[in-house]
């Protein structure tokens, strides 16, 4: 008998962004002074190159989950993404 809360179960923690997507956001949400030390960062906390990095955040910028775990960075950063694009 399938009584559906195993499925409401699982698409809830489906639902959840994972460990490294939640680690790139919040590298995102900090500061950093001179050049370099966020490409340091990323590679020594994260262990992914810069240009992974990038890829996967611009990812995440178009995934609602995102937005919902952290709405404030997401929108910022969609709209310096937006502000790059038109420039173009």
């Amino acid at each position: 008998m399938d009584t559906g809360d195993e499925e409401h179960e699982e698409h809830e923690t489906g639902a959840r962004l994972a460990r490294r997507e939640q680690d790139i956001l919040a590298l995102e949400r900090r500061g950093f002074s001179g050049p370099g030390v966020k490409e340091r960062a990323i590679r020594e906390e994260l262990g992914l190159a810069p240009v992974r990095y990038y890829q996967l955040l611009n990812a995440l910028l178009d995934d609602p989950r995102a937005l919902a775990h952290d709405p404030v960075t997401v929108n910022r950063l969609r709209r310096v993404r937006e502000t790059r694009r038109t420039e173009r």
